[in-house]
């Protein structure tokens, strides 16, 4: 049978085929084929990177040219994807994502080499979208004198003597939160996405104004749609957009910047205080830049993470209800102590929950938030028995790592209880390891005490829809962001 294709108009006339057109057309056809012919083989070329004889690089696939294979990646099950090449290629393989030839590598000795023993071997880095959108002075992009200056100057801002004042802030921040929750469906993701940022802004600004702070997160919320996007900076790509946000958050935080050095008394204190107030004999104040790099760099690092765990928390303990209740009766008598002596939640009452700690622990080793982070090879490296050539990255996979049953048994079960003996070492890797482990993990802990004391101890919530599963983009998290209805205790 032949299809045959109807049209409401009549089709025009043909146009007279003369000579000069036809061989207008020809040469037309072979020159867009010959230019698509060497677009294919500058990508292929580029796509796979010459080795020296005798070099032997990790088995693997790098998908296709310039794609690699990103979208595998980034829309399947991460541990369908490192399982499967694992299977085939064994701990350590190499692929290609977001623009980047890569190595993973998935065992605890070989993550430590990368990340410890051999850390100036690998620098820290990002894909392109990352590292443009972050800033290329951010912290997480540099090793030597700079980074150990940059380490120094943030650690003092999260260190536990400075933390320990926020707590009285944090607290604020819930107690605000939590009413508006009350005998409503929330999206759960969405509700603690805003949580980290507020607890996020008084890490990086300390003292805040409400309408400095309502512009920076409109432009970083622009930004932050960007982050795991092919770098393609080209009108109506999520990274054009992206982009454009960036330059206009740049501006707003130089001027922020700019009243803040011509204020002393205005410095609020916060990540921001203590980089303006950067000197030393050798090295002269930091740039504004400089400083709002990382300023950026650590709303990234606070931000979506600390979400995705809340949220998975909140979805553990809501499927563990002997455990939420065990968690709650621990919660309960901290705040009895609390009422007794006429007081507020302090630093030291978030050191006596050893069980809700111990939830934090475990969630973070089953939702592994962080599946993997970013290294980049500084020069050519033989690797175990392999050939890594400069400028690869190599991702040491935290996620695989925790959820290998040598290390975890039965590492599909939520069970706190693993956390009550010590751990093998370099197994549990939540937030890095050696030099560039995450700075605000003891933040992001607190933050999640805090808000878990007041919700267990008020609330209880139930999952709405029957819908199960995990969602990826990048970070792991419930589906449709875990939509919950928060009720209150009847006490």
């Amino acid at each position: 049978m032949q299809l045959q294709l109807f049209f409401p108009f009549p089709s025009p006339p043909p146009l007279p085929q003369t000579p000069t057109l036809i061989i207008t057309s020809t040469l037309f056809s072979s020159f867009f084929f010959f230019f698509l012919v060497v677009l294919v083989l500058v990508l292929f070329s580029s796509h796979q990177r010459r080795q020296p004889k005798g070099k032997i690089l990790p088995p693997g696939s790098m998908g296709w040219p310039y794609i690699g294979e990103t979208l595998k990646f980034y829309t399947q099950n991460p541990d369908s994807f490192f399982a499967n090449r694992r299977r085939r290629y064994g701990d350590t393989f190499k692929t290609h994502i977001l623009g980047c030839p890569c190595v993973m590598i998935s065992s605890p000795e070989a993550a430590r080499i990368v990340l410890v023993t051999k850390a100036h071997l690998f620098k820290p880095t990002y894909p392109p979208s990352k590292e443009k959108m972050i800033g290329p002075e951010a912290l997480f992009f540099h090793q030597g004198a700079y980074h150990s200056r940059l380490k120094k100057l943030v650690l003092a801002a999260f260190l536990p003597s400075v933390i320990r004042g926020s707590v009285s802030e944090i607290e604020q921040i819930v107690l605000k939160f939590l009413p508006t929750w009350e005998n409503t469906t929330i999206n759960t993701l969405q509700e603690m996405k805003r949580y980290a940022f507020d607890v996020a802004m008084i890490s990086a600004f300390g003292h805040k104004r409400d309408s400095e702070m309502k512009g920076i997160k409109q432009l970083y919320q622009c930004l932050e749609k960007g982050y795991n996007s092919m770098p393609l900076d080209l009108p109506g790509t999520p990274f054009h957009k992206a982009m454009k946000a960036r330059k206009q958050l740049n501006e707003t935080l130089r001027r922020l910047i700019q009243e803040r050095r011509g204020n002393e008394k205005a410095g609020g204190g916060g990540l921001l205080g203590n980089l303006l107030g950067a000197k030393n004999h050798k090295v002269d104040q930091l740039s504004d830049s400089q400083i709002a790099d990382n300023v950026i760099g650590v709303i990234f690092a606070a931000h979506d993470t600390t979400a995705s765990v809340l949220t998975w928390v909140l979805k553990y303990l809501h499927d563990n209800r002997d455990l939420l209740e065990a968690v709650t009766r621990e919660q309960d008598g901290i705040q009895r102590k609390i009422i007794e002596e006429n007081r507020r939640l302090t630093w030291d009452d978030t050191r006596h929950m050893p069980l809700t700690t111990r939830v934090i622990q475990e969630t973070l080793r089953r939702s592994s938030i962080l599946s993997f982070t970013f290294r980049e090879a500084v020069e050519d490296v033989e690797f175990e028995g392999y050939y890594i050539p400069k400028g690869w990255k190599v991702l040491p996979l935290f996620r695989t790592i925790h959820h290998c049953a040598d290390f975890f048994p039965q590492p599909e079960k939520f069970d706190p209880s693993r956390f009550e003996v010590p751990l093998r070492p370099n197994t549990f890797i939540p937030f890095g390891n050696g030099v560039h482990s995450c700075p605000g993990s003891e933040l992001a802990k607190l933050e999640m005490l805090v808000l878990l004391h007041h919700l267990t101890t008020s609330y209880r919530w139930q999952v709405v829809g029957d819908e199960d599963g995990i969602q990826y983009g990048p970070f792991p998290v419930p589906k449709r962001g875990l939509p919950v209805k928060v009720t209150p205790l009847q006490k």
